[in-house]
């Protein structure tokens, strides 16, 4: 008889990043859909940080994320979806080639106060070619931009998904989680289509289809 453990052992891991500048609510993110509470790596804020870490805009913040956040959701029995919150600052900005690899897709989180903080995110998923979408974080107070006026500001291309959010309501992050596995479904079907007119069998659905109907349960 097989245990419950060998039996999570045959799972499927999917990877989803959620990354963006620092203080943008990448943790708050994924404890909000989290199955199980969250793995967070804060630390305080100290006066170490100071003239490292830029606060204009979130000053008061009091800890910061020094490796990752990490969450869970079971689609299934033989599917399983984590969440890597990325670091924000500068300093920690090695780790993202290490956390993408692997990775189906990624949710960038923007703050319009400091929209400048999420362009490296967009440049270095966009230069790894890696699927991803856009969520423009709504933090109360912060005036509110219209979608297209956000697109402008980052110079993104009209293919990538951009969608308002509240990163601390659960339905609100599984609305953005469900229109990135529609983006992820979106380029896998363009790839199939390229490769069926090659000659190429097509492929069976894949793990993003089992992920967008479970979130939108």
């Amino acid at each position: 008889m097989a245990s419950g453990n060998s039996e999570r052992l045959t799972a499927t891991a999917v990877k989803v990043l959620v990354a963006g500048g620092f203080g943008v609510g990448k943790t708050t993110m994924v404890g909000s859909v989290s199955e199980v509470p969250p793995l967070r790596t804060e630390e305080v804020i100290t006066s170490a940080s100071e003239g490292i870490d830029d606060l204009a805009g979130v000053e008061r913040k009091t800890t910061t994320t020094v490796a990752l956040d990490f969450g869970r959701i079971t689609i299934n029995p033989e599917l399983i979806l984590y969440l890597f919150g990325t670091p924000g600052q500068d300093r920690f900005w090695f780790m993202w080639d290490e956390l993408a690899e692997g990775a189906l897709g990624a949710v960038v989180l923007a703050d319009t106060r400091r929209l400048e903080s999420c362009f490296p995110a967009v440049d270095f998923f966009e230069r790894r070619g890696l699927p991803f979408v856009v969520g423009v974080n709504c933090f109360d107070g912060a005036y509110r931009y219209g979608t297209e006026e956000v697109r402008a500001a980052l110079d993104l291309s009209q293919d990538v998904p951009l969608l308002l959010c509240d990163a601390r309501e659960r339905d609100s992050t599984k609305q953005v989680l469900t229109i990135l596995m529609e983006h992820v479904l979106d380029r896998n079907d363009l790839a199939a289509a390229g490769h069926r007119a090659a000659g190429a069998r097509r492929n069976e659905p894949g793990p993003a289809t089992a992920i967008s109907r479970k979130i939108q349960e």
